[in-house]
This record gives C-alpha cells, sequence and structure tokens, in this order.
C-alpha cells in the first residue's frame, strides 16, 4: 500500500457528525475538580497539575510534559482551565490550542492574541505565555503534543517551503527560529472546522490506541495541508513577517504560476522587489526564478502523465510561450525530454528525479 493510499483509508474511518458541534461543547464545557476549586476561592491555579515542582522561580516556569502527557502518549487535550489568570511559562512540549466557543486573550511573547472561536494557535517549546481568565462559556482546546508526534505531518507537506513547515522543524530540533508561535483565524472555513472536530471526536472516543494514533497524526497532517491553503489567515510573531511574506509568495506561485513575476507580486505585498529577493533566498535557499520553475515543471509533469495534451499546449499552459525553451529546461532538470517523461510514466517507469 502506498503512502496516499494509506491516508485514503484512514480518512475513510474519519467520521462526519451532523450534532457533533452540540456534543462537543456539552463535553468539554463541564466545569472540572479544578475549576471547582477555582470558583470556590482558589485564587491561583494548582501547579501540581502542570509543573514539576511546585516552588515557583524565574527557571521553574516551565509546563512539564510528564504532568500533562500520560501512559507514553505523543499528543493528548483537555479543556483550558477557566476563571483564573495563568500565569507566565514555558512549555517543553509544542502546545496548540482549538477555540470551540467564546474568546481566551494569550499574551505570548509579549504579543497579545485574542482567540475567537474556530482560531487555531500553535506554539512551540520557546514561545513565553500567559492567558488571561475565561468565562464559563469560553471553551478552548489545549492540545500537548510532543514532537516525534509531528513525523507524519513533516512527512505529508513534502518538499513545501513555508513558514508552517519551519514551525515544525522549530518543533522536531528545538531550534529556535524567532518566529515562536503561529495563529490562523480560520472559524470561516468549513473544512478545517470539520477535520478539528474530527481530531477531537478520535481523540475522545479512541479504543484502539495504536490504530488511532495513526488517525490523529494523518488528521494533523490533512489540517496542515489545509492551511497552506489559507496563507491569508496567517499571523505570525513580528520577527517572522519575512517568514509570513514568504509564505504568502509560495501560495500565489502555487495559484498563479502560469503569469507570476516577482514585480506583481511585490506591488500586492507593497515591499521592494530587491528586499523581496533577499528574503525568499534566505528562507528557502531558492530565488523567485527557481521557485517558479519548480512549480511549473511539477504542473507540467502531471500534465504529461495524465492527459493526452500536446507538449506544445502544455508548455503554453504551465507558462512557457517558447516551446523550444520548455524542452531544454525539461531535459536540463529531468534528464529526459518531456515525451521520454511520458513514455515512462506510460510505461509504468520511475521517473529519474
Amino acid at each position: 500500500m502506498t503512502k496516499f493510499t494509506s491516508f485514503l483509508a484512514i480518512l475513510s474511518i474519519l467520521k462526519y457528525h451532523r450534532n457533533m458541534n452540540e456534543i462537543l461543547l456539552k463535553t468539554l464545557g463541564k466545569i472540572t475538580d479544578e475549576e471547582r476549586a477555582i470558583l470556590d476561592g482558589n485564587e491561583y491555579i494548582n501547579r501540581n497539575l502542570y509543573y514539576s515542582s511546585e516552588k515557583k522561580s524565574s527557571k521553574n516556569d516551565e509546563i512539564d510534559s510528564a504532568r500533562v502527557l500520560q501512559d507514553g502518549k505523543l499528543i493528548d487535550m483537555r479543556p483550558h482551565v477557566r476563571f483564573i489568570h495563568f500565569p507566565l511559562h514555558t512549555h517543553n512540549y509544542v502546545e496548540f490550542i482549538y477555540m470551540c466557543q467564546g474568546e481566551t486573550v494569550h499574551i505570548i511573547d509579549g504579543q497579545r492574541i485574542t482567540l475567537k472561536q474556530g482560531d487555531l494557535l500553535f506554539m512551540n517549546q520557546h514561545a513565553r505565555q500567559e492567558i488571561l481568565p475565561a468565562g464559563e462559556n469560553d471553551i478552548a482546546i489545549n492540545f500537548m503534543i510532543l514532537p516525534q508526534f509531528f513525523d507524519t505531518a513533516f512527512t505529508m507537506l513534502e518538499n513545501e517551503v513555508n513558514p508552517l513547515k519551519d514551525f515544525l522543524i522549530s518543533c522536531l530540533t528545538k531550534k529556535d527560529i524567532g518566529g515562536n508561535f503561529l495563529y490562523f483565524n480560520v472559524s470561516g472555513i468549513p473544512q478545517i472546522q470539520n477535520i478539528m472536530e474530527n481530531l477531537i471526536w478520535n481523540m475522545l472516543t479512541e479504543s484502539d490506541k495504536n490504530e488511532y494514533r495513526m488517525i490523529n497524526q494523518v488528521t494533523m497532517g490533512l489540517l496542515f495541508i489545509n492551511l497552506l491553503e489559507h496563507a491569508d489567515t496567517l499571523k505570525t510573531s513580528r520577527h517572522s513577517y519575512e517568514q509570513e511574506i514568504v509564505f504568502r509568495l509560495l501560495q500565489y506561485i502555487d495559484t498563479e504560476y502560469q503569469t507570476a513575476t516577482l514585480s506583481s507580486f511585490s506591488k500586492k505585498v507593497k515591499e521592494d522587489e530587491y528586499v523581496l529577493s533577499r528574503m525568499v533566498k534566505k528562507n528557502t535557499g531558492q530565488t523567485f526564478k527557481e521557485l517558479l520553475q519548480a512549480k511549473r515543471l511539477s504542473k507540467a509533469c502531471d500534465l504529461l502523465k495524465n492527459t493526452d495534451m500536446s507538449i506544445a499546449d502544455i508548455s503554453v499552459l504551465v507558462g512557457y510561450d517558447n516551446t523550444s525553451f520548455f524542452h531544454r529546461l525539461f531535459r536540463r532538470i529531468y534528464n529526459m525530454s518531456p515525451r521520454e517523461y511520458r513514455l515512462a510514466q506510460s510505461q509504468n517507469k520511475q521517473a529519474p528525479f
């Protein structure tokens, strides 16, 4: 079974629940014992639930995965504790927050972020966060994730270059890339809301630990793939301005590859072309021209493999009016002509790239 067909097999297990939202809100909105103690007068969070040591100090504000992840799990979830200020802290794991209802206010690396219903927030191990008190109807889900959980999602992103993949790299390697959180305002995107509800539902009802671990990992990968299609919803830390611009540029290339130019994109984002060129090279290791070429040739390969269109028509369709140039470029990159590539694919041979 190929990687793609295994993904499809897992997708077939995902369930779609017409009234799941109501069921989830009712389940997740219950007052917990921790919250009951707060309502009864406890003015501070219960540090035993989060920290390895009860003594508070500047070196002891790290929430420990050993406290919040039990029984060797790579991922777990819990509703965010309401009614109280959660003091400044870090995590030795990755935290991912989904706002089911209402809103919560987070201060991350000194920046104030208001999560509203449907929003997503990812934080790596370097982020410093505090959370203002939430009300009873403000229901957020905290996902506590160990970095190795993202292996499948990272593979599903394949050769994409963008802030989301950079974020995963920072999680997997513990490398501080300067942008420690990603905030997606995706409340109006049904596909993403459905994926999130499926993820929560699976985690609430999982029975076979190994089976559902794979389902959850692939579901997270599907979430990332969908987020890549909505670059305009992404907000990052100030330090990640360059990554945000490059993220938007990659989406621009992906959708406008036939006519894309650096000049037109620079006007779109109101940034100097020379500055953009340096940003792209710094954040992707490639030039704008190389990224555009890779996208066009990838599309050409898809058309050669799956259609009977003439090579001349394909050349024009992907953005190359000069068919001779297209032939030379294709041969230089793939070490074969477009016609040879098509024949090799039709004979189920492995193309050498």
